[in-house]
C-alpha cells in the first residue's frame, strides 16, 4: 500500500442525540475532510462508503448531495474490518482506479438507539424481535446470550481464569480511555472516573461492567486517501499507509473457537501486517485500538505483539504503559468508551491527526512518526500502519 497516502480528515458534529439526519452529518464530515486536505468536490474522483444498516449514508446519497463526479465508487456491509472501505479506497489509488478518494461512515444510531429505549441494540429490535431465531443467535438466544457483550464477556471470562487477569487491570482500559475524553472536546462521556467508580458500576455481562462498553453516538468521520504520486501542494504532509492486514486464517466462529481466551482473526491479522513490513511494535508511537468492548482492547494489544499470550493484564495495569506519556499511546481522543462509539472511524483521523502534531492538549510528546490503527473485534479484524510521509 506504498502508493496510498491519507491526506485529509473531517468530522461532523458528535452527540448522543443530535436529532439530524444522517445524509446532513455525512455531508458535514466529507466536505470537512476534503478541506483539510486542501482539494476541492471537483478533486473527488472516488466514494467509499461503510453502511452497516439502514441508518446509515450510502456512496448515492452523498454523490448526488455532493454533485461529485466518480471514476469508482464502493459501498461496504461486511470485510475485515468496519474500515474496510478505507483499505478498498487505498487498492483504488494505488492501482489507478481513482486519485483522490473520500472514504465515510456516517451514522445516528445514538438517535435510534435512544428513541427505541433500553434494550435498542438487540438483535432484531429494528423492526420488532424476529419471529425465529436464525444463524448463529438460533444457538444463543435461548441461553439469554442476545448480544456481543455475552459472548465477549466469555472470552474475558476465560482469560481471568486461564492468567489471573483482574477487573483491576481490564479497567485501566476504560480509565485512561475517560483520562484522554477529557482532553478532547468532542468526547461524549469527560467527568473524571475513577477506579471505585469502575469497580462498583453495574455489571453488563460479567466481567464485563457499564464502562467496559462503548457508547453509541451521531456522526461521521471521513478521510481521503489520495495516489502517493498526486499529493505535491496539497495542505497536509501526507501520511503514507505502509502496510496493511485483513487475514482470516481461522473459521469465523465466535463461541466455538478452540481457545476461548482470545480471538483468532486478530492473530491472524496481527502476524500478517508485521509480515508486510519492516516495523515492530516497538517503533509504533501511536495507535487506535478497537474498543468496543475493553477486552478486545486487551485482544488486540496481544495479538499484535505488544505483550505476549495472556500479558495483555499486566500489559496495562496501572494504566502507564497505554497513556499518552508511555511506551505505548492508545485511544488519544478517548475511544469508543469515552468518545463514543464509531464503528472504528473515530481511530483513523486521531491517529493522523497525532501524527500531523494537532491533537492539541492531547498530543503525545516526541513528535510521533509511526501510527497504528487496528479494528474489528470477535470474528473480523485488519490493521494498519502509518507512516509520516
Amino acid at each position: 500500500m506504498a502508493r496510498a497516502a491519507i491526506t485529509g480528515t473531517g468530522r461532523s458534529a458528535v452527540g448522543r442525540r443530535l436529532d439530524r439526519e444522517p445524509l446532513s452529518l455525512a455531508v458535514d464530515g466529507c466536505l470537512a475532510a476534503i478541506a483539510d486536505a486542501g482539494l476541492t468536490r471537483d478533486d473527488i474522483d472516488g466514494v467509499a462508503a461503510f453502511v452497516p444498516d439502514e441508518g446509515s449514508v450510502g456512496v448515492h446519497e452523498l454523490q448526488e448531495a455532493l454533485g461529485l463526479g466518480l471514476d469508482w465508487y464502493v459501498g461496504t456491509i461486511g470485510g475485515p474490518s468496519q474500515l474496510s472501505p478505507v483499505w478498498e479506497a487505498c487498492m483504488a489509488v494505488a492501482t489507478g482506479a481513482a486519485t483522490h478518494v473520500v472514504a465515510f461512515h456516517a451514522s445516528c444510531e445514538g438517535t435510534v438507539r435512544a428513541a427505541r429505549g433500553r434494550g435498542g441494540s438487540l438483535p432484531g429490535t429494528a423492526r420488532g424481535m424476529p419471529s425465529r431465531a436464525a444463524g448463529a443467535q438460533s444457538w444463543w438466544l435461548p441461553f439469554g446470550a442476545p448480544s456481543a457483550a455475552n459472548i465477549i464477556s466469555m472470552y474475558a471470562q476465560r482469560h481471568f481464569h486461564e492468567f489471573g487477569t483482574t477487573r483491576e487491570q481490564l479497567g485501566q482500559i476504560a480509565l485512561v480511555a475517560r483520562e484522554n475524553a477529557q482532553r478532547n472536546p468532542l468526547a461524549i462521556y469527560r467527568d473524571p472516573l475513577t477506579l471505585d467508580d469502575y469497580l462498583g458500576a453495574r455489571m453488563i455481562s460479567e466481567p464485563l461492567c457499564l464502562f467496559d462498553c462503548d457508547v453509541p453516538t451521531d456522526f461521521c468521520s471521513a478521510v481521503v486517501v489520495s495516489r502517493a504520486d498526486s499529493v505535491s501542494g496539497l495542505r497536509r504532509r501526507p501520511i503514507h499507509v505502509a502496510a496493511t492486514s485483513t487475514s482470516r486464517r481461522h473459521p469465523p466462529t465466535w463461541e466455538q473457537a478452540p481457545d476461548l481466551t482470545t480471538m483468532r482473526a486478530l492473530h491472524d491479522a496481527g502476524s500478517q501486517l508485521w509480515a508486510r513490513t519492516d516495523l515492530r511494535p516497538a517503533d509504533v508511537d501511536v495507535a487506535g485500538i478497537y474498543d468496543g468492548f475493553s477486552f478486545i482492547t486487551l485482544a488486540w494489544l496481544e495479538a499484535l505483539g505488544f505483550c505476549g499470550r495472556g500479558e495483555g493484564g499486566a500489559f496495562v495495569e496501572g494504566g502507564d504503559r497505554i497513556r499518552p506519556t508511555g511506551e505505548l499511546p492508545i485511544n488519544t481522543e478517548g475511544g469508543q468508551l469515552s468518545a463514543g462509539r464509531m464503528h472504528g472511524w473515530g481511530y483513523l483521523p486521531e491517529v493522523c491527526t497525532q501524527l500531523w502534531g494537532g491533537a492539541g492538549e492531547r498530543q503525545v510528546a516526541g513528535g510521533p512518526e509511526v501510527g497504528l490503527v487496528a479494528a474489528g473485534g470477535g470474528i473480523i479484524g485488519a490493521a494498519a500502519l502509518l507512516t509520516l510521509g
